[in-house]
């Protein structure tokens, strides 16, 4: 728990970090969001849309930036204009269910939402406040039980509103864990593992932004996820997950902090997505800059697995070691920078700014929906690709190359050295973030 925030908005390993301001507002929101509480799918409706003079951390240039400005800044806007917009495609994310107990309304005079919202009022919220279309949301309770599938916390909340911009016509899917997940490593090692294997199945691409150090899995565990991912391949699913906001630690939940990447972004069949800082212009979305995303106990996570030889596609890479190198690539983990959080509870919506690499996993994850609708199939296993592009001729125009920041964080009173961000590859942003009016057409010509 951090700056008096509930635990329910912090439970992720690359979590959304609530600014210390938020600003409540009073917003009429959408009635019949549809489907009863034994639902799985809805259409949310597209609310009416507040000032936006009264949107939190938009008052202040650079704090965050709203999905118009953060859609040129990646140049996913022209996609979008040429009706590249996700449709067709299913994009699932991982996200735990709120305890039961978990109020639904704040406590009076609270700045922050409650620790539980409904999927489908928050939704409406963000689209109507931001003009963007419905959501088609499904929720697979499988393993949280189907006592109130649209409570959501806020990882489902933050991922589905990125998706929901970058891929506007994607239907967005959630696995619920168990509310239990972080109880101890033998549960969220197990509930990840199942969570997981729902994840990728009925999907076109799958985003997690969960991760645990590979120290936590058992042999039979690592084995496993390997084999559900073998799985995902077969299918042409595309597995994306956040490499973890501990830079060169995994986070440590559980015991002392270990200089390690994390699970599964360091599986060679997982695109691994690490975090930056972005500056855009507050008023045009033009890009400027981006810097490693570092705030000193949290970084962009980063390293060389201690499971994994280094796959063929990372032979020859300047800066690579023997082993699997994480991240692949990497997206705005906002503070500041990144699209606000929508959350809302009867007639009010709190605005709030987030951050970590739980950002820029779904950022990619919409990327890769809009390429499956381009190249009208599925990429699947998309990092050979990725790779080629990177070195190829390309790079300079698919690519923002990332050369200035680290992922060393401090621990308690020490300081955890961690890497460099440089030209080209390099274990804190990959090979960088992307320019999606570039990168996209060559992914699908890349399959050639």
């Amino acid at each position: 728990m951090r700056d008096g925030v509930h635990p329910a908005w912090l439970t992720r390993s690359g979590r959304a970090r609530l600014l210390a301001v938020a600003v409540l507002l009073s917003v009429v929101l959408a009635a019949g969001c549809g489907g009863g509480p034994g639902s799985t799918a809805t259409t949310v409706p597209t609310g009416p849309a507040p000032s936006a003079a009264a949107s939190g951390c938009l008052l202040h240039p650079g704090s965050c930036y709203a999905p118009n400005l953060f859609l040129v800044a990646y140049g996913i806007q022209p996609l979008l204009d040429r009706g590249i917009d996700g449709r067709g495609e299913t994009v699932t994310i991982l996200a735990p269910a709120p305890s039961p107990s978990a109020p639904a309304s704040p406590p009076r005079g609270s700045s922050q939402p409650p620790a539980a919202t409904d999927i489908r009022q928050d939704l409406a919220a963000f689209d109507g406040m931001f003009r963007l279309p419905a959501a088609r949301i499904q929720v697979v309770t499988t393993l949280a039980g189907a006592a109130a599938p649209w409570a959501a916390s806020g990882e489902e909340v933050g991922d589905f509103e990125k998706l929901h911009t970058v891929a506007p016509a994607a239907t967005l899917r959630v696995v619920l864990m168990p509310s239990s997940v972080l109880a101890s490593a033998a549960n969220a090692t197990a509930d990840m593992l199942a969570g997981l294997r729902l994840a990728v199945s009925g999907t076109d691409v799958a985003s997690v932004s969960w991760s645990l150090g590979e120290h936590y899995f058992t042999k039979a565990q690592v084995a496993e996820m390997h084999s559900i991912l073998l799985g995902a391949a077969a299918h042409h699913v595309t597995v994306i997950a956040s490499s973890g906001d501990s830079g060169a630690l995994s986070v440590p939940r559980w015991g002392m902090p270990v200089k390690e990447v994390s699970l599964p972004a360091s599986d060679p069949l997982v695109l691994a997505v690490g975090g930056t800082a972005l500056t855009a212009d507050p008023s045009a979305g033009t890009y400027i800059g981006e810097t490693a995303w570092n705030q000193g106990s949290e970084a962009s996570g980063g390293g060389f697995s201690h499971l994994y030889a280094r796959p063929a596609y990372q032979d020859g890479v300047p800066g690579m070691s023997q082993m699997r190198g994480v991240p692949d690539v990497a997206g705005d983990a906002g503070e500041p920078g990144g699209t606000p959080i929508v959350a809302a509870a009867g007639s009010r919506t709190w605005i709030l700014a987030a951050s970590g690499t739980s950002g820029s996993a779904p950022l990619w994850g919409g990327l890769i929906a809009l390429a499956g609708q381009y190249a009208h199939h599925d990429l699947g296993f998309v990092n050979p690709l990725i790779y080629r592009i990177a070195r190829g001729s390309s790079y300079s125009q698919a690519f923002h190359d990332i050369t200035t920041g680290n992922n060393s964080v401090t621990a308690g009173q020490a300081i955890v050295t961690g890497y460099q961000a440089g030209p080209g590859w390099d274990p804190v942003t990959g090979w960088g973030s992307p320019n999606a009016q570039v990168l996209i057409p060559l992914l699908t010509r890349s399959q050639a």
